[in-house]
């Protein structure tokens, strides 16, 4: 994974149940030496026991920047217009 986003070297805080769940688990099944699970080490785990859910994830973000960028040429197209 492309470690220079530095939201994925974030230490996660189990300060939800979900996010607890997460920790436990990423935790366990990378055990870092430091004992500290980052938001990367989460969605490795997730993308190896459930690529489902990451698939969906990154498709609707591809999607959603797509019709993003087609509105943006839009208003850019009719601001030239005028």
């Amino acid at each position: 994974m492309d470690t220079s986003n530095p939201n994925l070297r974030k230490v996660v805080f189990p300060e939800t149940p979900l996010k607890h769940a997460l920790v436990d688990f990423a935790g366990t099944k990378f055990n870092p030496d430091d004992g500290n699970v980052t938001v990367e080490m989460i969605i490795q785990a997730l993308g190896e026991d459930f690529p489902e859910l990451i698939w969906a994830m990154a498709e609707e973000n591809f999607f959603r920047g797509y019709e993003q960028a087609l509105t943006d040429v839009k208003s850019v197209e009719a601001a030239l217009e005028e």
